[in-house]
């Protein structure tokens, strides 16, 4: 893997381009296909669609699945709360919200990542930059809620699931971190086999949660389709592929063209409005990860899922 020392060329800029549209458009995404399915039907056919496309990839490798149970247990909890959980959650969320907020929302998932991984002893460095970007990241989520206008669509159980989908991938990085990285097993295998149990954990609960007939409308298939097939399956193949030849802070920079994508593709596809708030919000929240994954020396911290 390279270490970032060198410029990212120009093949690496292409392809984190691409991963940032493919990653920030999956709201808008999740938005259309709620037209023709509920969250469940939703988390589901991405989780199922996005298995399909990395399980033969791995198998044309010839890699290996993991074959102890004990790595299994832990890619399920995983799966829970890496996948299962934050995909349902933004698929309710933006029931009530639009695709815009959802992607802005999802942009606090490294200052969850960090605040957890002080809390249980992953990370115990807060210096006083950390401080100051989790106050003002944690304000641009203020900001973006708006309490007191009274009206805000966004201070509403929607938004709250938004921001709950997003500690959960907070909590998911933590996990993984501790439990699945760094143990000798390919980061595209841990993908796929994640995928999968995710999908496995989604057909358990369709019978009790996915009853609903959907309507089988183009916009609402296709919207899945790419969001399965392309924005779960290629994306996880992409992120790979940059760590692997650009480095992981090269990686990371993705984390921030996300709800900037997001936004614009609400407003130009959906006429989501821009507001104020969501601009400030998204001001914010970025400086607020940037300032907290600084040392003192100013040097970017590790990431704690590297």
């Amino acid at each position: 893997m390279k270490t970032d020392r060198q410029g990212v060329t120009g093949a690496g800029v292409a392809w984190m381009a691409t991963l940032a549209l493919l990653w920030g458009s999956s709201f808008l995404w999740i938005k259309l296909a709620l037209r023709g399915f509920n969250p469940v039907q939703i988390t589901f056919g991405r989780l199922l669609l996005g298995f399909l496309v990395l399980a033969p990839i791995v198998m044309f490798r010839g890699l290996r699945f993991p074959r102890d149970g004990r790595t299994w247990g832990h890619l399920f909890m995983a799966a829970l709360v890496a996948n299962a959980i934050p995909y349902f959650l933004f698929g309710l969320g933006e029931q009530t919200v639009g695709s815009n907020v959802a992607g802005v929302l999802n942009a606090t998932t490294p200052l969850w990542t960090l605040l957890l991984a002080f809390l249980v002893g992953v990370d115990p460095n807060v210096t006083a930059t950390k401080a100051v970007g989790f106050a003002v990241g944690f304000l641009g989520v203020v900001v973006i809620f708006s309490p007191w206008e009274s009206a805000a669509e966004i201070a509403s159980w929607g938004g709250l699931a938004c921001l709950a989908a997003s500690a959960s991938y907070g909590l998911s990085y933590v996990y993984m971190g501790r439990y699945l990285t760094g143990r000798g097993i390919s980061p595209l295998v841990l993908s796929a086999s994640q995928l999968g149990a995710a999908t496995i954990l989604l057909a358990l609960a369709m019978p009790f949660a996915g009853l609903d007939a959907p309507e089988w409308r183009w916009d609402a298939v296709g919207s899945l389709l790419v969001l399965g097939a392309l924005g779960t399956g290629i994306a996880y193949v992409l992120n790979y592929r940059i760590i692997q030849d650009e480095g992981p802070t090269a990686a990371s920079v993705v984390t921030y063209l996300l709800p900037i994508v997001a936004v614009i593709l609400g407003w130009a596809v959906l006429r989501e409005a821009i507001t104020v708030a969501i601009l400030a919000g998204v001001v914010l929240v970025l400086g607020g990860v940037i300032l907290s994954k600084r040392t003192r020396s100013g040097v970017r911290s590790k990431e704690v899922a590297e």
